[in-house]
């Protein structure tokens, strides 16, 4: 069955060859799509196949722009968090061998992690509903963000090992994280005794031909073939790499030509293969049974009226999307080496040549009639995290969700019937000595940092060693804003004396420091 497996996998690469003969007109019009890549700017990769072929391959900009090397389509990328799905796969694997079930309690496997009532499960954390607070987030709070430190799966056991609580009680809610993946991750290669580069080449790369194919889980490791990621700013662009050592949540190094193997396999999978396909395509569920949008390591949904399997990615300066139609049998893989590569637009682009009148026309969301945000314009607070959102303006923030109003009171409710309450705060305007009861050092287990809370200039300021100072931009009664935080909220006690303050990013929720005496 491996023999049969890889003569596929060498009849789809020897498609290549041909590929731009098939539709010359298609062709340049994707040249289009990427025209903004030349000589001198990074680039991308796009890969496409139809009905199991690969009809389009092409590289755009340079892979190294220090020593000139150009995009091709066996240039080797980094995918983000596309790797996801394949780590949702080896789980998949062990749970097919009867070697652990995705409803086992993940302190089963991972002892290190503190108890939690209810505890989460392995399918809580493949399907993003565990509440595991992102490890990236909270080392980010503490002054070491992603790509800053060469940060390994150590580091990820004792971030999450030091939490006290989760964002939510397990399968009530959605909050993307990438700990659950490194946590599976992990998983792996307790359970299967191998590394998890030995295990996904036994398991997953290697029956399917994925020769350029690994997981970055040594950063230092010579990749041959490998672009260089960067960043833009200002029309300059300079090295933005992922050193570090963590991988699962992303890592997976690749090109768009294996990636459009491990699409195929979901719309052909070899008969006997164990890389079965419908349970890893499957919705999620909430604990009351309403779905979501995301299967393991997948999204699910629609484009343009027609059924889409997706997932993008993004670390340091890679950028990527891959994103399979089942029912048309086509797929589309975008690589970037730059942070201004917007691959999922790309895909999107690349995949509209190929699906012609298949899809429909995009229709946009429904706007909120004008009279209604003026009726209710003003500053909200979410009752989950405390984050406030202004209604009014230029920007209408009501748009994607339903939204219900009762007095000083809303509730918004997504597509998947997740609803969130907000109260209506009043904007505050502190003067210095109203900001004085907000000074003080405020420490926090959990991050493993300290703040402090200072005045300058007559602004309030949180300051981070080494030497790191933090502006806050007052909101509402003891609730600020700052940029490279989050929403900062100072708690007080019955006697109305700050005791402690919180902050909440999208994936970390009120995550407390207590203030020292």
């Amino acid at each position: 069955m491996k023999k049969l497996c890889i003569a596929c996998a060498l009849a789809v690469l020897a498609t290549l060859v041909v590929a731009h003969a098939q539709a010359p007109g298609i062709s340049s019009k994707v040249d289009r799509i990427f025209a903004k890549w030349t000589s001198d700017t990074p680039g991308c990769a796009v890969g496409v196949s139809n009905s199991g072929r690969v009809v389009l391959a092409k590289g755009y900009g340079m892979a190294d722009l220090e020593h000139d090397v150009v995009i091709t389509p066996d240039i080797i990328f980094e995918a983000g968090s596309v790797s996801k799905q394949f780590t949702a796969a080896a789980i998949l694997w062990l749970a097919r061998e009867k070697k652990l079930a995705l409803d086992d309690l993940v302190r089963t496997y991972i002892p290190e992690l503190p108890p939690y009532s209810p505890d989460i499960t392995i399918r809580h954390m493949l399907t993003h509903t565990s509440g595991l607070r992102d490890w990236g987030n909270i080392a980010a709070i503490a002054g070491w963000p992603r790509t800053t430190r060469a940060h390994t799966h150590a580091h990820v056991l004792e971030i999450a090992g030091r939490q006290r609580a989760l964002n939510f009680t397990p399968g009530t809610r959605w909050s993307y994280t990438n700990t659950g993946f490194n946590l599976s991750a992990i998983i792996v290669e307790r359970v299967s005794g191998q590394s998890f580069q030995e295990f996904s080449q036994a398991h997953l790369f290697g029956p399917l031909g994925m020769t350029h194919t690994s997981w970055r889980d040594d950063y230092t490791r010579i990749v041959k073939g490998r672009a260089i990621a960067y960043r833009e700013r200002d029309k300059t662009f300079s090295t933005d790499m992922p050193f570090e050592n963590v991988y699962g949540n992303g890592g997976l190094l690749t090109t768009v030509g294996d990636l459009l193997k491990w699409n195929e396999h979901f719309d052909a999978p070899p008969e006997g293969d164990p890389l079965s396909t419908a349970a890893q395509q499957q919705p999620g569920t909430f604990n009351d049974g309403r779905t979501h949008g995301y299967a393991l390591g997948l999204f699910v949904g629609k484009y343009r009226g027609v059924r889409e399997v997706s997932h993008s990615g993004s670390t340091a300066g890679y950028n990527a999307f891959l994103t399979r139609f089942p029912d048309q049998h086509v797929s589309v893989a975008v690589l970037c080496n730059a942070t201004s590569g917007q691959a999922t637009q790309y895909a999107h682009a690349v995949a509209d040549l190929y699906l012609g009148d298949r899809a429909t026309s995009a229709a946009p969301p429904a706007a909120v009639p004008a009279d209604d945000i003026a009726a209710h314009a003003g500053i909200y607070a979410s009752a989950v995290t405390g984050a406030p959102i202004a209604i009014g303006g230029q920007r209408d923030v009501l748009r994607g969700r339903t939204w219900k109003f009762d007095g000083r009171t809303a509730t918004a409710t997504d597509e998947y019937g997740t609803s969130e309450q907000y109260e209506r705060v009043a904007k505050v305007t502190p003067t210095a000595h109203d900001l004085e009861i907000y000074v003080g050092s405020y420490v926090s287990d959990e991050a493993e940092t300290e703040l402090r809370a200072e005045i300058r200039d007559g602004k309030l300021v949180l300051k981070r060693r080494p030497d790191t100072t933090i502006a806050l931009s007052p909101e509402y009664a003891d609730v600020f804003e700052a940029p490279q935080l989050g929403t900062v909220i100072f708690r007080r006690d019955g006697a109305g004396q700050i005791t402690s303050l919180s902050v909440s990013q999208d994936r970390v929720w009120d995550l407390r420091f207590s203030k020292r005496p």
